[in-house]
């Protein structure tokens, strides 16, 4: 029977070695971060370039996002866009129509979707939705607001989309300080995604993902973990949505926070990088921003390139690139020992 030491460490979902020291805590996050910033060298001449590269700094934080509400507690939240969406319009209307500063509309927009996605999360766990039906309730929810968006041209301007006024002073109109704002709220959401694995919050989300049934005989209460998972991860989302909505050219429109366009890319980029890994959502976010750059004049073998991706996954890598490179990091070492 194995023993343990007073030196062993538990494993945290990656495979890493879970340790308490602010280095081996953060320097991941550190690392990367400074990364991405150096980026703007080699692409702030270009317009186009620093679009793409803040696209995929847009989409990492959507990515982070959802991995705390699928990575964590399963809930397969087919409404990513639209949560993005309820922020970003919802800030474009209370800056514009109803005058509050941008910074208050943004918080109360990312609110609303934090109420939403809160909701959405306790009707599934007061009917005890499994992830399939949690998918099908909460794309309808997807559909129902991308009707909402086409409907109500007086708010959203239907099929054209509408130009946002508030924001249009500030840095986030100007490519390379917009893209080290979202580099920024990247930092933020990593730190944040952290901190919960590192808690009694993220423990009791691991044994939740892993184990529903025995997570609650060991008296972790899955209503709240659930929910609560579905606030942040919504919220995250939702104020993510209204910084878009304010930055480049300050455009919103259908196609901004369309189904096609967010959700399907998100769950490309998080079973690519690695589900409930701290760095994957980062990794995947990258990789499928350059191959989509890279596949710009076809753009309609996007989806069938994404299927092949996930098919490839589910052979070879079920778990994500980060926990296959961890493992062959792990074998290589224990080989040289």
């Amino acid at each position: 029977m194995a023993t343990s030491t007073g030196t062993s460490k538990p494993a945290d979902s990656a495979g890493l070695i879970a340790v308490n020291g602010p280095v081996e805590t953060f320097g991941p996050i550190v690392v990367a971060v400074a990364l991405l910033a150096l980026l703007p060298l080699w692409f702030s001449d270009s317009g186009s370039m620093m679009g793409v590269i803040t696209e995929g700094v847009v989409f990492g934080s959507y990515v982070i996002a959802f991995n705390i509400i699928f990575g964590s507690t399963g809930q397969l939240f087919l409404c990513i866009g639209a949560l993005a969406g309820l922020g970003g319009f919802g800030s474009a209307i209370l800056a514009d129509r109803v005058d509050l500063p941008m910074i208050v509309a943004m918080v109360v927009a990312a609110a609303m979707a934090g109420l939403v996605g809160g909701v959405l999360s306790w009707v599934s766990v007061k009917r005890g939705l499994d992830t399939i039906f949690i998918g099908i309730v909460t794309l309808a929810f997807s559909l129902s607001f991308e009707n909402f968006v086409l409907g109500r041209r007086d708010l959203t301007g239907g099929e054209t989309g509408t130009f946002v006024d508030a924001g249009s002073d500030t840095v986030l109109r100007d490519r390379v300080p917009s893209y080290y704002v979202f580099l920024a709220l990247l930092a933020v959401f990593l730190v944040l995604f952290r901190l919960l694995q590192r808690s009694r919050i993220g423990w009791a989300f691991r044994a939740l993902r892993d184990d529903q049934l025995a997570a609650e005989l060991s008296g972790v209460d899955v209503a709240w973990h659930r929910i609560f998972a579905g606030v942040v991860g919504s919220t995250m989302l939702g104020f993510t949505g209204a910084l878009v909505a304010h930055s480049g050219r300050g455009f919103v429109g259908p196609s901004t926070f369309a189904f096609g366009e967010v959700d399907v890319r998100v769950l490309v980029m998080l079973a690519l990088g690695g589900i409930g890994t701290l760095l994957g959502p980062v990794l995947g976010s990258a990789l499928i921003t350059m191959i989509d750059e890279l596949l710009i004049d076809y753009a309609q073998l996007r989806l069938v390139f994404y299927g092949v991706i996930l098919i490839a996954l589910f052979l070879r890598f079920r778990h994500g690139l980060i926990p296959a490179l961890t493992g062959f990091a792990r074998r290589l070492l224990r080989r040289s020992d």
